[in-house]
């Protein structure tokens, strides 16, 4: 038996979760999220608890127990809570900005990297080597998150460019830094 899959879903007060057939769908506080989950899996109300079964232990069975669970707990956390990602920006005149609803990136290129806001999430920008992205849906903050890091990923000689919040990044010596003259 799947150990994530046979996990139950505690669904907190203020959310509603609706199952009709394959397809779910959660309302919250903070917005609503619909799913379709594949048609093996049995997804059961039973009062504030939610849990997934499968029918047998085939092979795709087993893989989407868990997966079904985990999108699903992701939907409920998501409309009561949310998600958020932080992001650091390290290096000399390397700075965020928001204008409006786009997010204004200068991290080194001769032109200014805008972004747009994206329907689902938002933007902030606390400070200006700091950018906070917030959602309730987690694959869509994660994603922007990712293409936010892609613009200018932190390299590793100087540590220069847009990281995750407690990220590591592994430095490296540079041509004249092991015993050299």
């Amino acid at each position: 038996m799947s150990r994530i899959g046979r996990l139950p879903i505690v669904v907190p007060a203020g959310v509603d979760v609706t199952i009709d057939g394959c397809s779910i769908t959660v309302k919250g506080p903070k917005g609503t999220l619909a799913t379709t989950v594949h048609k093996n899996m049995k997804v059961t109300l039973d009062g504030n608890i939610v849990s997934v079964s499968r029918p047998d232990d085939d092979k795709l069975n087993r893989s989407l127990h868990g997966l079904t669970r985990t999108l699903v707990a992701n939907m409920v956390t998501g409309v009561s809570e949310g998600f958020k990602k932080e992001l650091e920006i390290n290096g000399v005149g390397y700075r965020a900005a928001k204008q409006g609803t786009d997010l204004v990136l200068n991290v080194g290129y001769s032109h200014q990297v805008i972004m747009p806001e994206i329907d689902g999430i938002t933007i902030d920008v606390p400070a200006p080597n700091k950018i906070v992205i917030n959602g309730i849906d987690k694959q869509k903050v994660g994603q922007f998150a990712s293409e936010v890091y892609r613009k200018r990923p932190p390299e590793p000689y100087k540590g220069k460019g847009i990281k995750y919040a407690g990220q590591v990044i592994r430095r490296k010596e540079g041509k004249a830094g092991k015993g050299g003259k």
